[in-house]
C-alpha cells in the first residue's frame, strides 16, 4: 500500500452517514488495504471485480459496506447472493451483514446444510435483500423453488479457494445458471488457481482485479517454531505451552477425530476446560462449541482439519500443531488464523523422533512459504513454567491490591472492607503476619504451582542421529518377513510396543530398522551374545563409513553355525550391504514403510 494509503478514513471512500455510523459502532478507525481497493470501486460502476485477500484482512466489510448501503429499501425479491465455502463462515458473515445495517433495511438471512428447511424456508417466506449461504443448500433451495436469484443485482463468491479445495465447482456453476445474467459479480480469493479463473471466463465477462499486492507476499507476524517430543510426552508439553501463555487462547490441531477427543479428555482431566471439533460432532453441538469459543468461554479448541476449515476468529494466541502436518499447505493454513490484522501469534508444533528425516524438507518449505523463520525449541523445563505463572501471580495480585499514589509517586493499597481488616487481625494475632500471608497464597495457589502439577518429558538427543539408531539384521524376504513382521520380531525380542520399530527398509536378504538408542544398543548385545538371535550390526551408512569393519559381531567373512536360523547373508552383501538402499525403493525390491501397531 502506497504512504497515501496509510492516512485515507472510511469517510474518504464515499461511504454516507448511516453506514459510516454502521462502521464507527462496529470499532473500525481505518480501512485495510483491500477495503479501500474494493469499497470505492463497489459504490460506483458496474465492473465485476476479482480482489486476492487473505482471511482476516477485512473482506467481508469490503464487499458488505457497498453492498449495505445500496441496498437499503424494502424489496420483494432477493438481492444480493453471498456463498461461503462452510457453515461456521455463512453464520459469521451473516451476522457481520447485519452489523452493518443501521435501520431495518436490508434484511438478511443464512442458508446452510444440517439445519432446518422449514425455518428457512419461512425465513426466505417472510422476506429477506441479502441471503448467505453455502452452495449444498443454496442449491437445495433453488431446486425446491423456494429461493429466487432471477433478480439479484449482487453475486459474491467468498473464498474461492477454500470453495475449489471442497469441491463445491459443479455446484456454483448450478449457482450462476440460475442467478441473474446482469448481476454484478465479486470473486473474493486468497489465491487464483486456474479453475477459479476459468469460472470468472465463464459467467464475468469482463472484470477488473484488485490485490493488496505489498501484504499478500508479507511475513506472517507469527512466532514458528517446533519441539522435538515423544508422542507419549505431547499432553504434558500441551499443557506447559498453556500455563506459559499469559492469556492462552487458541486452537490445536489433530490429525483424527480420536486424537482430538483423547487430547481433550487428557486435558479435561489436568483441569484445563477444551472442547473438541470434527466431523462426528452434530451440527446444533457443533455451533455451541463455536459460540463457547468465540465468547472465550472456553479457551482451548482441539480440531481436526476438516472440522476446521473456513473457521475465522480474532485474536488467536496460538496455533499447536499437535501432530506434523502432512504438508506444507496445510501448515500455513493452520497457523494463518493467528498473527493476523498486525498482531503477533505463536505457532508451536510437535515433532515426534521418528520423523526427523522429513523435517529438514518441510522447514526449508516453511520457511520459504512464510518468509520466517521455523526453528527447533528447547521444551521448558518444569522449573522454567513455575517461575513465569509464579511471575504472572505476583503482578496479577499487585495490580489488583496496589494503586499509583500521584502525590507520593508510590504505590498504596486498594481500599479494603473493615471485616477483611478485622479477619486478618483474627488471624495473625498469634501468628506472624507474613506467614499466614503464604498459608493464604498456599491454599489458593498451592496446587497450580506444584511441580507435582506436571509429569517429566523425556529429553530427545539434537543432532543427525537424535535417539534413533539405524540397525541392519539378517532377515528378509526369503525368511517371510516384511515391514509388520520385522516389527513383531523386534517387539517380542526386546519387549518394547511396535511401534518403536521405524522406517523399516525390507529387502530380499536383509532388512534395515530404526530404533530408539537404548534399545538398539540392547539388540546389539544379545546378537553379540546369542548365536540363535539374528545377526545385528550398525547401518554402515548411519556410521558414516561406507563399510563396517568390526562391532558388534562386523561383517564375520564365515557364516554363522551350521543349523542357525535364519540364514545370514551372502557374500555380496557383506562388501556393500547399503548399495541396494540407495537404489530406487521400487527397482531394489523393498517393501517400505511403518509397521501396524502392536
Amino acid at each position: 500500500m502506497d504512504t497515501d494509503d496509510e492516512t485515507v478514513t472510511f469517510e474518504d471512500l464515499g461511504l454516507d452517514d448511516d453506514t459510516l455510523k454502521a462502521v464507527e459502532k462496529k470499532g473500525f478507525i481505518t480501512p485495510s488495504p483491500i477495503q479501500i481497493l474494493a469499497i470505492p470501486r463497489l459504490l460506483t460502476g458496474e465492473a465485476n471485480l476479482i480482489a486476492r485477500a487473505r482471511t482476516g484482512t477485512g473482506k467481508t466489510a469490503a464487499f458488505g459496506l457497498p453492498i449495505i448501503q445500496n441496498i437499503k429499501e424494502k424489496a420483494n425479491n432477493v438481492q444480493a447472493l453471498i456463498l461461503e465455502p462452510t457453515r461456521e463462515l455463512a453464520m459469521q458473515t451473516c451476522e457481520e451483514m447485519k452489523s452493518f445495517t443501521s435501520g431495518d433495511f436490508p434484511r438478511t438471512t443464512v442458508l446452510y446444510g444440517g439445519a432446518s428447511y422449514a425455518t428457512q424456508i419461512r425465513d426466505l417466506k417472510r422476506g429477506c435483500e441479502i441471503v448467505v449461504g453455502t452452495p449444498g443448500r443454496i442449491k437445495d433451495h433453488i431446486e425446491k423453488k423456494t429461493l429466487d436469484l432471477s433478480k439479484i443485482k449482487y453475486f459474491i463468491l467468498d473464498e474461492g479457494d477454500e470453495m475449489l479445495d471442497m469441491g463445491f465447482i459443479d455446484d456454483i456453476r448450478e449457482i450462476f445458471e440460475h442467478a441473474n445474467i446482469d448481476a454484478r459479480i465479486l470473486l473474493f480469493s486468497a489465491t487464483m488457481p486456474a479453475p477459479i479463473l476459468k469460472i470468472a471466463g465463464d459467467f464475468m465477462g469482463e472484470y477488473d482485479i484488485i490485490e493488496e499486492e505489498k501484504v499478500v507476499d508479507e511475513a506472517l507476524l507469527i512466532d514458528q517454531k517446533y519441539w522435538m517430543i515423544k508422542e507419549s510426552d505431547k499432553i504434558e508439553g500441551l499443557v506447559r505451552i498453556i500455563d506459559m501463555a499469559p492469556d492462552f487462547y487458541g486452537l490445536v490441531f489433530t490429525m483424527t477425530k480420536m486424537d482430538a477427543d483423547r487430547v481433550c479428555k487428557e486435558l479435561d482431566l489436568r483441569g484445563y476446560e477444551s472442547d473438541a471439533l470434527h466431523g462426528d460432532i452434530m451440527q446444533n453441538q457443533r455451533e455451541k462449541v463455536l459460540e463457547r469459543f468465540r465468547s472465550k468461554k472456553t479457551r482451548i479448541l482441539v480440531a481436526t482439519d476438516v472440522a476446521a476449515r473456513g473457521i475465522d476468529i480474532s485474536g488467536l494466541t496460538h496455533v499447536v500443531n499437535y501432530s506434523l502436518p502432512y504438508d506444507t499447505a496445510t501448515y500455513v493454513h493452520r497457523i494463518g488464523r493467528t498473527g493476523r490484522a498486525g498482531t503477533t501469534g505463536t505457532a508451536i508444533t510437535f515433532v515426534c523422533p521418528n520423523e526427523r528425516k522429513k523435517l529438514g524438507y518441510f522447514v526449508k518449505n516453511v520457511q520459504r512459504a512464510t518468509k520466517n523463520d521455523f526453528k527447533e525449541e528447547k521444551i521448558p523445563t518444569i522449573k522454567e513454567v513455575l517461575s513465569i505463572k509464579e511471575a504472572r501471580l505476583i503482578d496479577e495480585l499487585k495490580c489488583k491490591l496496589f494503586k499509583e499514589s500521584t502525590e507520593t509517586s508510590t504505590k498504596e493499597l486498594f481500599p479494603v472492607d473493615d471485616k477483611f481488616v478485622d479477619l486478618a487481625a483474627e488471624l495473625c494475632k498469634e501468628q506472624d503476619g507474613e506467614k499466614v500471608l503464604a498459608g493464604v497464597l498456599s491454599i489458593m495457589y498451592g496446587q497450580k504451582l506444584s511441580p507435582k502439577h506436571y509429569g517429566r518429558i523425556s529429553v530427545i538427543e539434537t543432532g543427525p542421529k537424535g535417539d534413533q539408531m539405524r540397525l541392519y539384521i539378517s532377515l528378509g524376504k526369503k525368511d517371510g518377513y516384511r515391514a509388520r513382521e520385522i516389527a513383531q520380531y523386534f517387539s517380542e525380542l526386546l519387549h518394547i510396543p511396535g511401534r518403536m520399530v521405524d522406517d523399516i527398509d525390507v529387502a530380499q536378504q536383509f532388512s534395515l530398522v530404526s530404533l530408539p538408542v537404548v534399545s538398539a544398543k540392547k539388540a546389539l548385545e544379545m546378537s553379540k551374545n546369542n548365536k540363535k538371535i539374528p545377526h545385528i550390526h550398525v547401518d554402515s551408512k548411519e556410521e558414516g563409513r561406507g563399510t563396517r569393519k568390526g562391532g558388534s559381531r562386523g561383517f564375520e567373512k564365515k557364516g554363522r553355525e551350521k543349523g542357525s536360523k535364519p540364514n545370514v547373508h551372502n557374500q555380496t552383501e557383506r562388501k556393500s550391504p547399503r548399495k541396494a538402499v540407495t537404489k530406487n525403493v521400487g527397482a531394489a525390491g523393498f517393501v517400505k514403510g511403518k509397521a501396524e501397531r502392536f
